[in-house]
């Protein structure tokens, strides 16, 4: 039996393995739909002295994971798996996951729209203030790292990354 929660962890559960084996089979079967879909559209066939179509090989592992997905989605819809009802995640774990996972998702869409080194900043800053740590000491880290990255891609490596407002504003961009 597996409990991705600590040992200790006496809060409810959130999920059982059964109903995260459905939601992924089922979402794993969309993804192969959609997948097949698209490869039908491009062409699937072989072409003698070709070779294969630009959807054959996609089309062929798409439709193997949709299968997959079919058997994975009935074998937990009939109870088949010894472990289905064991907690997949507890609550307190998974406010644990989702303090991590919200600001790491803002994170990525703020590079679009302030650039990476700015949001890589923000981000840094936040999360060692939430941690606890000084803030001079999360704004001297927070702004070297950021720093450090640009002179190494932009400078040294001459790779370019996304930048915002700011660079511009700066000259950077």
């Amino acid at each position: 039996m597996s409990n991705h929660g600590s040992d200790t962890d006496n809060s409810p559960a959130v999920a059982s393995n059964r109903l995260m084996d459905i939601i992924v089979g089922a979402l794993m079967l969309a993804m192969s739909s959609v997948f097949i879909f698209d490869s039908m559209r491009i062409g699937i066939g072989w072409a003698e002295g070709q070779g294969p179509a630009a959807g054959f090989f996609p089309f062929w592992v798409s439709l193997l994971m949709g299968v997959a997905s079919i058997v994975n989605i009935a074998r937990a819809a009939m109870n088949l798996e010894e472990d289905g009802d064991t907690t997949f995640v507890s609550r307190t774990a998974l406010v644990r996951v989702l303090t991590v996972l919200v600001p790491t998702a803002i994170y990525v869409l703020l590079i679009q729209f302030i650039g990476i080194y700015v949001a890589s900043a923000i981000f840094i800053i936040g999360f060692m203030v939430a941690s606890k740590e000084s803030l001079l000491r999360a704004l001297a880290v927070g702004l070297g790292v950021p720093l450090a990255l640009f002179m190494m891609f932009e400078k040294w490596f001459l790779v370019p990354l996304p930048k915002g407002p700011l660079e511009a504003l700066l000259g950077l961009a």
